[in-house]
């Protein structure tokens, strides 16, 4: 193997996640892939090795901070990933949790193609990547309410992500939402937005990745009641006009 996968070994560990040999096989035919497509496709800023370890891999598995220890080893879940881009926060998660279950959303074809090989690759077996846009795909009813989780690492204000993200979680459900700065004024304004989707705040863990100082937040949207049918509307007025 031809990179050093010793700190982010070390770095699951403190979050007691222990990997094996073929997870850590996994990250790295999944580190090539996306060195390699992102050579004529734009899939991520970020490529060098450690860096991507500790800011795509590490930081994907960063929702174990808000769960008790060992508790996505013990249930198979069904996770959604909306606007998952080259499948973060999904397919680190997916590598550590084989018995989790995934769909992972997104608007653009070309990254779909990237998912889907990067699935066959690493024989990812309950994980399938879907084309289409979030406010589209949330009036099927395949998808509709049918999940556990929905995360998102998607760069939108909490407003717009929870209209995009709420209808696709399933009464009792959670939606989490991967933030990379304090959210105190964008949370106060996305209340009525959680409010109206049938959300409500859970809570949010702050912590900062191992040996850096990089703020994270994971901020938690429980589902106590359905989303009203006219929610997500049409395309674009989630992003232009936030609830």
């Amino acid at each position: 193997m031809a990179h050093d996968f010793s700190t982010l070994i070390d770095n699951c560990k403190k979050w007691n996640i222990t990997l094996t040999e073929e997870q850590i096989k996994q990250f790295d035919q999944y580190y090539e892939l996306l060195v390699e497509w992102n050579s004529f496709m734009n899939l991520t800023a970020i490529t060098e090795f450690d860096e991507v370890c500790q800011k795509h891999f590490l930081d994907s598995l960063s929702i174990v901070k808000a769960y008790p220890d060992h508790y996505f080893e013990k249930n198979t879940f069904q996770f959604i990933d909306i606007g998952t881009g080259a499948g973060f926060p999904s397919i680190p998660i997916k590598i550590v949790f084989p018995n989790l279950k995934f769909t992972l959303v997104d608007s653009l074809n070309k990254r779909i193609k990237f998912l889907n090989e990067v699935i066959d690759h690493l024989q990812l077996s309950e994980c399938i990547a879907v084309h289409g846009r979030a406010e589209d795909l949330a009036k099927n009813s395949s998808y509709r309410e049918q999940y556990d989780f929905c995360v998102s690492r998607a760069v939108a204000n909490l407003s717009t992500l929870c209209e995009y993200c709420m209808p696709y979680v399933k009464v009792g459900g959670k939606f989490v939402s991967y933030k990379s700065e304090k959210i105190t004024e964008e949370a106060v304004n996305a209340e009525h937005a959680i409010s109206v989707l049938g959300g409500k705040f859970e809570r949010q863990v702050e912590f900062t990745l191992p040996d850096s100082d990089i703020y994270r937040n994971i901020y938690i949207i429980s589902k106590d009641k359905v989303t009203p049918k006219k929610y997500p509307r049409k395309a674009g007025l989630p992003s232009k006009e936030p609830l």
